[in-house]
């Protein structure tokens, strides 16, 4: 059996809309310079305060904007949000082989598991592991080691699916297969780069990796 670690924005929901309008208000609110909404996408995954950063140039600014961001994200960003087309179909099917089902996200443990419950996707794993609003376990190595931990897994018999480098990076330091998926924010040369084990282009090819 294999133990399945998934990623939150950019694998199973599409959160475009909310994290870049928030910090479009964040640093509209610090009167800095306000990228479109496009122009923020990289953003989207990795953890929030080192992009801050580098929109601020500062950290104390980031600290601002970080909790700007938070004042409209916890309330409206929250749910400018999607469930990825199918991704139900696909747990469902990766569900019924009995497989250990959790998310991992560097997104704060509060605010995601809001948004599993939200889109209605709590059922299928057995846990929500994130971050806390200090920046505790907000770097993905640290998350996963803390996970399997906590869950009792033998990294050896488990895999990380992400869309993002550090997803990647986050898994390989912990032992654990990487695999990047393309529906989401990162490049395929981005996952490779990191040392992703298997790319996969669409959700339900992942049955074939995690299915034994």
């Amino acid at each position: 059996m294999v133990t399945i670690f998934f990623d939150l924005d950019g694998t199973l929901t599409n959160p475009k809309p909310g994290i870049t309008r928030s910090i479009q208000y964040a640093l509209e609110r610090l009167g800095v310079s306000v990228p479109s909404e496009d122009e923020l996408t990289w953003c989207i995954g990795p953890p929030l305060h080192a992009s801050l950063k580098k929109l601020t140039g500062t950290d104390e600014l980031a600290d601002r904007a970080l909790l700007l961001y938070r004042e409209r994200f916890s309330d409206i960003g929250l749910f400018e949000n999607e469930a990825y087309s199918g991704i139900t179909d696909t747990l469902s099917r990766l569900a019924a082989t009995r497989q250990r089902m959790f998310v991992a996200t560097s997104k704060p443990a509060v605010y995601a598991t809001r948004i599993v419950d939200h889109f209605a996707l709590k059922p299928y794993f057995e846990r929500v592991f994130g971050s806390e609003l200090d920046g505790t376990r907000v770097d993905k190595r640290d998350l996963l080691r803390y996970a399997l931990e906590e869950a009792r897994v033998d990294p050896q018999h488990a895999v990380m699916i992400g869309d993002r480098s550090h997803d990647v990076v986050g898994a390989r330091a912990n032992g654990i297969t990487a695999i990047g998926v393309l529906y989401g924010y990162g490049s395929e040369a981005e996952l490779l780069d990191a040392g992703a084990h298997h790319i996969c282009a669409a959700h339900p090819e992942l049955l074939r990796h995690c299915v034994t």
